[in-house]
């Protein structure tokens, strides 16, 4: 199976500029860093350059034929993405900068409407600072307590004191996968148990969205943020999907034009969702180029794409499992099935960045360091890891050109 699945990787990753190009080195590339930020499709970039060189103009504003092209290009992009996460309509997807800002949406308008002392705030010990710092600031603000649901020593949820956990809760925020482990998270258990409390529900899609099929109205989440830039859209743009009842309720989160529907000087109206929440000039070519991205994603298909990652990442797992009597160590759940397409790993006494460094000399992209998951790596002990995540275009040789740049850093520290 994992043949063909190599196959058709190696043949998508055709469709990726970037990586025909060789290394400063002369090595070929493998990008094994798409947990951080995808590489993108050639559609996705001409989508791009189509937009700037023939669309140019701004939106829900002029009613010449460019403007009124732009708005339409820009709207079909919502749409899109709508679809792709099944939300019930367009109005209930807000285009947003990334992931982070979706969830400084929600804490600056949702968060401060209806928390206060009394209340609490569950999120777990799995999370990026982005779904972290705002609610620890939030917590602040409000006088709202937060709480953590506990994870084990291989990044697994441990659920047992949940309904305590839960009681009193206004809101749960919870990533979806670890962007450091690759844990995914128990949704069909925290979800209902959440609601069940009486919480609302936000979940970080940074790292599923791009990876495998998000139902939200099957999931039953009230909130969901993603980027753009880590499912082979471009940087600067996300979404959140909202529940619209919860949108409608909401005040704006910034102001100035097109929020508005009236504006006197005594006071101001404002307008329908989602642009109450697009306040001023949108990043229209690059919601223009995310639409251009799901588009691809679709025509891949997000069911090959989720078993794709599947394959590659035993495969990976398997190989690295040779190094594991010479000090290499991988975290992360034991259980395959509650993982994605990320491995994080420390070799001996190497450190992360020193390993980086010499597998970059291989033309192997890795990531190394905390990945903005500080607490999580105190609670773990490790000072930081090194970490390579698959995506659609990566291929049985990316794997195999990892390990052996990794011969090469035991052969340059001398390790048995």
């Amino acid at each position: 199976m994992l043949a063909e699945l190599d196959v058709r990787a190696a043949q998508l990753a055709l469709d990726f500029p970037i990586l025909a190009q060789p290394t400063s080195l002369g090595k070929r590339l493998a990008f094994l860093d798409s947990a951080a930020s995808s590489q993108k499709p050639r559609s996705v970039i001409d989508a791009l350059v189509h937009y700037y060189e023939h669309d140019n103009a701004n939106i829900h504003r002029g009613v010449y034929e460019l403007a009124e092209r732009a708005t339409a290009a820009f709207e079909a992009a919502r749409e899109k993405v709508a679809r792709f996460v099944n939300a019930a309509e367009p109005a209930e997807i807000i285009w947003t900068r990334n992931t982070t800002e979706g969830i400084n949406l929600v804490s600056y308008t949702w968060g401060l409407q209806h928390l206060g002392p009394g209340d609490a705030i569950v999120t777990s010990q799995l999370e990026h600072h982005s779904n972290l710092v705002p609610w620890q600031l939030l917590a602040a603000k409000t006088g709202a307590e937060l709480r953590f649901i506990e994870v084990d020593a291989d990044g697994c949820y441990l659920l047992g004191d949940l309904e305590a956990k839960l009681r009193g809760a206004k809101l749960v925020a919870l990533s979806h996968v670890s962007n450091t482990l690759g844990t995914i998270a128990p949704l069909e258990v925290l979800i209902p148990a959440a609601h069940a409390a009486g919480a609302v529900v936000l979940i970080d899609g940074a790292q599923s969205a791009p990876h495998f099929p998000v139902d939200v109205r099957a999931l039953d989440v009230d909130f969901f943020a993603a980027s753009g830039h880590k499912m082979c859209g471009p940087t600067g743009i996300g979404f959140l999907y909202g529940k619209r009842k919860l949108l409608e309720s909401m005040p704006p989160f910034l102001t100035g034009g097109d929020m508005i529907r009236t504006v006197a000087y005594e006071d101001t109206t404002f307008n329908e969702i989602p642009w109450k929440f697009e306040a001023g000039t949108s990043n229209i070519a690059d919601a223009v180029g995310l639409g251009a991205a799901v588009d691809y994603l679709d025509s891949v298909g997000m069911e090959w794409i989720a078993e794709h990652e599947r394959a590659l990442t035993a495969y990976a797992l398997e190989r690295l499992a040779a190094f594991e009597g010479r000090g290499l160590v991988i975290y992360g759940p034991k259980d395959r099935a509650q993982r994605s397409g990320v491995i994080s790993f420390n070799f001996a006494d190497i450190h992360a960045h020193d390993l980086a460094t010499i597998l970059d000399t291989e033309g192997v992209c890795i990531r190394a360091g905390h990945h903005c998951t500080m607490p999580l790596m105190e609670k773990m002990g490790w000072p930081a890891t090194a970490r390579a995540s698959f995506y659609l275009y990566n291929t049985e040789r990316d794997v195999d050109q990892l390990v052996t740049a990794l011969e090469k850093a035991a052969k340059v520290f001398r390790l048995p």
